[in-house]
């Protein structure tokens, strides 16, 4: 029948069908409807607008078969609804659902059919949005549900009908109360569409109406159980939209209800459940009131109730089902309590503890041992050894599942989330840190670990896992674990600034981290706090964990080895005296055996969700491979026998999941085995190495094996060549054995799928190489240039890595005299092209490489096409390490004496062209260590000084003599004069360059220079600010100097301070005071922090901004004296009662925060008060200002809370295990609705938050929503400008991206499961909105997101 339906169908299409479905055949009517169902949907918006008539026929039609008697027809029929309603003229809407709500189904069992068609119409009608006027289109579909649903829901006209209207009477409600008729759930979901579709736009009267309705079937005891565990779910989705009285008397009535003397059981759990769905749904509102209601679920829980129950079941012979189930309610309503209203759950901690650890042992109907003593007997035994020698008598799950009344496991399931939801909200903070969550809560979570119940244990091991969690959050990790370093991720060193930057390009170090060249240092364990807390549990731990291992419960076993791991993390390894309790249990688990026929059914609690044998076996190598890389090999040893092979078998698995985790486990094996690290080179050592390099070998090799499990092979080798290359470790492998695997790494180089893992091999190779002859010439010759080929790829990580690894190998000792001629010229084919600045990233590295290749062959390297590259490199604008490299490979060309033709480019094509900073260096530099190769010398330089009358000329040349006065020291003939004699200069260019130039030539003879400034400045006068560049200048280059200033560094203090009083010259001597603070701490920290309690708060300013620029430098001394002083010179910059010097307090400590970690961390508690405090809007910094006819708000506390919002960010970054997050998730929520930048900023702590701490970013989730939907709603005005549109542009953009990523890492928030809970109403709301209004820019950001993850 589908062949004769038209792709433009029109009215006549649809009447032509509807005879059709009430033929007496079945088959035909389903066919008709199906056909009507494409038809409806294929047609246009309006095709039905126009014939009133066969649109009521179609509604009569498909009501009519609403009735039928197949069941697929049926719902059919509710299929068709969703289209047609849309179709239809505005004014049979109505009348359809006063059908649908009458509709008796004579013909079906299926009574539900009526409401589900209802639900049907009112998901598809077309709905509000918060904060946007309504369209033509919703307010005739709300005038409909007005009109018609709510007083057929309830039985009554809620709102009157216009004057001149009468309506007859409502017939009896769908949720009317009937003593002969039970009230239908399906009418409550109608209910609960209706609320959730239409709630924005609902009158007051309705709201109450539909509420007193709901209310009503609560209290009624003859609704049924389903009924009215529906109706908590309307009572929370109508909370949202009660006003404050309605909800008050809600309240209200609620606890008069739970001081009911005759409150029953089922009664008291309906009310409790009530008060969790309402907290997780309006929880800003709710909060409040739990100060009141929190009582009546604690009491519940209480111990008295408890004694109660025991005593009447003593009497019974059996306890009562129904107070177990209250019990599960109270717990499960303190959990919602705890992660909504945290704030407010906080006096009700003790009481909160003491409740799920009552009920955490809870289990009536099992006799067991004492669960203290068993602890304590647990602690007293730390090896646990004769515990394992015993069967464990909870192996089987099932052990006591034959009573199926037995429900206690829930409530004993509810109290571990309780915990977790506890850890989750308060393990940021005082709890953790005071030592509660440690003394209280773990020691009962390990002894529930032999929980007989597998969900229950599930949750409990998950809980403790949590905690174990939250111990290690914010610690500082320094190890690489993945040996990817590049110089396109590799980040600058915290290094001295006045010290060379060509460091930065340096990836030695990160290669030897990566490649762990040392033994996992054991660091010292803190006295007290939370690791301590860890580590005297630990026994205790291994015990239960060992004892789990040993079941045969799939879920258990990857349960409690996610918990080892968290463990291992969390101390950088602290299971050293427990390898005897866990390599025998853990190697079975990586060998799947042992396993059965075990359940592997889906868990969703514990780490376990979905656990399988294969899940198993990955996460125990994963386990394995943690406790190889943090534990010492001495340790390891013993036990080596039994991890190799196991290890070995898994790398030949079939599933390429295992064999890629696998030989991730053998590269962590290998860094263990091999020297320096361990110095045992045995001839059993030797086996074990050589066996893992076979199968490292045969993964590589084999074609059949996934491409993931050999590019992880192929960094193996690497690693593995790598620490075998030099010292003790050249015995592991024989040279024929090392030949074939550098071949096969060089074959896979000119493999496309594995060519970035083998040359990221090839860079740990090259890196780690120190012995001659280790790497074969003709290799090095071949690599090279396979390598040198790679950067003409698109690809921009091959391009950086190769470059790196070319590097490396190219200034190995190994390999440095194996190039030829032909060798370099392909080199340098590739090198000269990258030669510009459109990658600086790459720009570097290849400046040192062909600086390197200058010393070998430098008439060969140094030709008309470097020079012409370099010069025109010069013309563009940069600087800092890629100069410093620059400044390398020129000194080299000097000194070899090739220099003459680059000189004369840089006169006569660069010259004033570029930057006369940058090429003055360049020409300085060329110009000392070039010498008598050279045609130009100084004094050709000085006469230009003196002839030329162009500013950028005599800056050029002023620059070029600073530069040679700096690089020959005290041997340089130039005096002060020559550039002091600059400062009068008209033009302001010049004089600057003079002081900078003075400045550099000071720092290469101090006893010469620094007097001249040093008198300069006492006589004060118009060149105080140029003086101070020449300071700076010399205090920056004072990295081998130090020495030659110390002796006049107390004139320069007493001369820096008054000179930067000057409002020009704040900002320079502000950063010579850092300086000079730096070179000697003790003297001038002191005065520093003394300079702080200044009348003057320009001189407290300068000293807080001094303060700020001597952070990112690190130095021993400097920072012993930081340690002692620096919280307190914070503490009061905070307190500072001018604004602009708080601003200023801010960023220092967000300096501080970067570069000083260590030391800010232990007074956290401190300052982030204060930063919290500048975060908020103050209403008496909000002024008006007139301009002319126009008045406009001027707010000066923006630029302070805008300080403090880029503060908090850096100290999530650093500290988040350490800040409370219910008060920072506040202030976040509060950014979001503050100025664009602020906005900005809390954009980007969102996408960080959602990682950090998915549970508090999904409890936010409504919150969020309200502020993105004002942000997306905002209505610029018509003769807006051009930045206001981009900036509204932009901020559209950022929220969009947010939502998606939202959306994508919390998709429960968004699904009908969490809707059917209640919670995430607002959130849910605003994504479907978004999805309609903004599908273009959500569709543009999808692909946005797709091309970035192709390209990363």
């Amino acid at each position: 029948m589908s062949n004769t339906i038209p792709s433009n169908p029109t009215a006549q299409t649809v009447a032509a069908l509807l005879p059709k479905l009430h033929d007496a055949d079945p088959d035909y009517r389903f066919m008709s409807l199906t056909d009507l169902f494409q038809i409806l949907t294929v047609g246009r918006q309006e095709f039905l607008y126009n014939d009133y008539n066969t649109a009521a026929r179609a509604v009569d039609g498909i009501v009519k078969t609403l009735d039928d008697q197949n069941g697929e027809v049926q719902n059919l029929a509710i299929k068709c609804l969703a289209p047609l309603v849309t179709k239809i003229p505005s004014a049979i809407l109505p009348p359809l659902i006063e059908k649908l709500s009458n509709l008796t189904t004579e013909n079906s069992v299926d009574n539900s059919i009526p409401a589900m068609a209802l639900r049907t119409v009112v998901i598809t009608l077309p709905r509000p949005v918060a904060g946007i006027s309504p369209s033509k289109d919703v307010m005739d579909a709300y005038s409909a549900i007005s009109r018609v649903l709510i007083p057929r829901l309830i039985g009554h006209l809620v709102l009157p009908p216009p004057p001149h209207v009468k309506l007859p009477p409502p017939p009896k409600g769908m949720l009317q109360l009937d003593p002969n008729k039970e009230v239908d759930a399906e009418a409550v979901d109608v209910l609960i569409e209706v609320v959730r579709c239409f709630g924005p736009m609902l009158e007051a009267a309705e709201v109450a109406s539909l509420h007193e309705v709901i209310v009503g079937i609560l209290d009624n005891e003859r609704a049924g159980s389903v009924v009215k565990k529906r109706a908590v779910v309307a009572v929370s989705i109508l909370a949202v939209y009660l006003s404050d009285t309605g909800l008050s008397a809600f309240i209200s009535h609620l606890i008069e209800r739970f001081r009911n003397a005759h409150l029953t059981p089922v009664q008291r759990r309906l009310y409790i459940q009530i008060l969790g769905s309402m907290a997780r749904s309006i929880p800003l509102r709710f909060g409040p009131y739990l100060k009141t209601l929190g009582p009546f679920v604690l009491s519940a829980l209480s111990e008295q109730e408890l004694t109660e129950q025991k005593e009447n079941a003593a009497e019974d012979g059996e306890p009562d089902p129904e107070t177990d189930d209250v019990r599960e309610s109270a717990l499960l309503a303190l959990e919602g309590f705890l992660a909504s209203c945290g704030s407010e759950m906080r006096p009700y901690t003790e009481e909160v503890i003491a409740a799920a650890l009552r009920f955490l042992k809870y289990d009536p109907n099992y006799v067991d041992d004492d669960d203290d003593e068993a602890m304590e007997d647990t602690q007293s035994d730390p090896d646990g050894m004769d515990d394992l020698n015993e069967d464990d008598e909870f192996d089987a799950d099932g052990d006591f599942d034959d009573d199926d009344d037995d429900a206690s496991w829930k409530v004993r399931r509810c109290a571990a989330k309780v915990l977790y939801s506890l850890i989750s909200t308060r393990g940021s903070g005082d709890l953790l840190d005071d030592g509660t969550l440690y003394t209280q809560i773990a020691p009962a979570l390990i002894s529930r670990f032999n929980e007989r119940e597998q969900n229950v244990r599930l949750e409990v091991i998950a809980t403790m896992a949590s905690l174990i969690r939250k111990t290690g959050e914010g610690s500082i990790v320094t190890s690489l674990s993945d040996g990817s370093t590049d110089y396109l991720n590799h980040g600058p060193s915290r290094k001295r600034r006045r010290e060379s930057s060509t460091v930065t390009f340096d990836t030695k170090a990160g290669i030897s981290r990566s490649a762990g060249l040392t033994s996992p240092v054991i660091e010292p364990l803190p006295v007290s706090g939370p690791r301590a807390d860890l580590a005297k549990l630990s026994p205790a731990i291994i015990t239960a964990v060992a004892k789990q291992l040993k079941t045969t419960s799939i879920p258990t076993k990857q349960a409690v080895i996610t918990l080892l791991e968290n463990m291992v993390s969390v101390q950088h390894g602290g299971l050293s005296g427990h390898f005897s309790q866990l390599v025998d249990p853990i190697m079975e688990a990586v060998k799947g055996t042992g396993l059965g026929s075990a359940s592997s059914a889906a868990i969703t609690s514990g780490g376990a969700a979905s656990a399988t044998g294969s899940t198993l076996r990955i996460a125990a190598l994963r386990l394995i491979s943690n406790l190889a890389e943090t534990h010492s090999s001495s340790i390891l040893a013993p036990y080596l026998a039994k991890i190799v092979p196991g290890v070995v078998q898994a790398v030949k698995d079939k599933s390429y999941k295992i064999s890629g985790e696998a030989v991730g486990t053998v590269e962590q094996l290998v860094k263990a085995l091999t020297p320096p690290r361990s110095q045992l080179t045995g001839q059993k050592h030797v086996v074990d190495v050589q066996t893992l390099y076979k199968v490292i070998v045969s993964r590589i090799s084999a074609n059949d094996a996934d491409l993931e499990v050999r590019q992880r092979a192929i960094h193996a080798l690497g690693i593995l060549m790598a620490r075998t290359a030099s010292g003790g470790g050249s015995n592991l492998l024989s040279t024929s054995e090392r030949n074939a695997a550098l071949d096969l790494l060089k074959d896979r180089l000119k493999n496309e799928t594995t060519r970035l893992p083998a040359v990221r091999a090839v860079d740990t190779v090259a890196a780690l190489t120190t012995v001659q002859d280790q790497l074969p010439s003709e290799w090095v010759r071949e690599v090279s240039l396979e390598l040198s080929a790679q950067l003409r790829k698109a690809d921009r990580s091959l391009r950086g890595a190769s470059l790196g690894a070319l590097k490396n190998l190219l200034t190995t000792a190994a390999a440095r005299k194996s190039l030829d001629k032909a060798t370099i010229s392909g080199l340098l084919s590739a090198l000269v092209p990258i030669l510009n600045t459109n990658d600086l990233h790459l720009l570097g590295p290849a400046l040192l490489v062909l600086a390197s290749l200058v010393e070998d062959d430098p008439k060969l390297v140094v030709t008309d096409q470097l020079n012409s590259a370099l010069c025109g490199l010069l013309t563009a604008p940069f600087g800092g390490a890629v100069l410093d490299a620059l400044l390398v490979l020129v000194k080299n060309i000097g000194e070899k004496g090739v220099g003459a033709n680059l000189m004369k480019g840089l006169l006569q094509e660069v010259n004033t062209n570029g930057d006369p900073a940058i090429v003055g260096k360049v020409i300085g530099t060329l110009l000392v260590y070039g010498g008598s190769s050279l045609t130009v010398t100084p004094d050709n330089f000085l006469t230009e000084l003196d002839s030329t009358t162009d500013d950028a000329r005599q800056s050029l040349a002023l620059a070029v003599l600073g530069e040679v006065a700096l690089r020959m020291g005290t041997k340089s003939p130039l005096k002060p004069d020559t550039f002091t004699t600059r400062f009068s200069s008209q033009s302001s260019k010049v004089s600057l360059a003079a002081a900078i130039a003075l400045g550099r030539a000071g720092a290469g003879n101090v006893s010469v220079y620094l007097p001249v400034i040093l008198d300069a400045m006492e006589q004060g006068g118009n060149n105080e600010y140029l003086l101070l560049h020449s300071i700076k200048e010399i205090l920056q280059q004072a990295g081998d100097i130090s020495s030659d200033i110390v002796p006049y560094s107390r004139s320069i203090w007493d001369r820096l301070i008054p000179t930067s009083q000057a409002e020009d010259n704040k900002v320079v001597g502000a950063e010579c005071v850092g300086r000079l603070a730096i070179i000697d701490p003790k003297t001038f920290m002191p005065l520093l922090q003394a300079y702080l309690s200044d009348e003057s708060s320009s001189v407290r300013a300068m000293v807080i901004q001094a303060i700020r620029y001597s952070l990112p430098d690190s130095d021993e001394v400097f920072d012993a004296v930081l340690k002692t002083s620096l919280v307190d010179m914070l503490t009061t910059m905070m307190h500072d009662e001018d604004l602009e010097n708080r601003r200023l307090a801010l960023t220092t400590l967000n300096s501080a925060t970067h570069n000083k970690a260590d030391l800010i961390l232990p007074h956290l508690g401190q300052l982030l008060p204060l930063v919290t405090s500048e975060s908020v809007i103050k209403p008496d910094l909000v002024h008006e200002v007139t301009m002319g006819p126009f008045k406009h708000k001027v707010d000066d506390g923006l630029a302070i809370r805008k300080s403090a919002y880029e503060t908090l960010y850096a100290l999530m970054e650093v500290s988040f295990s350490r800040i409370n997050i219910l008060t920072f998730y506040d202030r976040i929520i509060a950014g979001l609705s503050d100025e664009h930048d602020i906005r900005s900023l809390c954009n980007l702590m969102l996408t960080k938050l959602v990682v950090l701490d998915p549970d508090e970013t999904a409890r936010r989730l409504d919150a969020i929503a309200d502020c993105f939907r004002t942000i997306l709603s905002t209505k610029l005005k018509d003769n807006a400008v051009k930045q206001e549109i981009e900036k509204q542009d932009e901020a559209v953009k950022s929220v969009l991206r947010v939502t998606l990523l939202l959306h994508s890492a919390i998709p429960g928030a968004t699904s009908t499961i969490g809707a059917a809970a209640g919670q995430h109403q607002t959130w849910r709301s605003y994504w479907e909105w978004v999805e309609k209004d903004f599908e273009p820019q959500l569709r543009a950001l999808r692909d946005e997101n797709k091309s970035s993850a192709v390209l990363g």
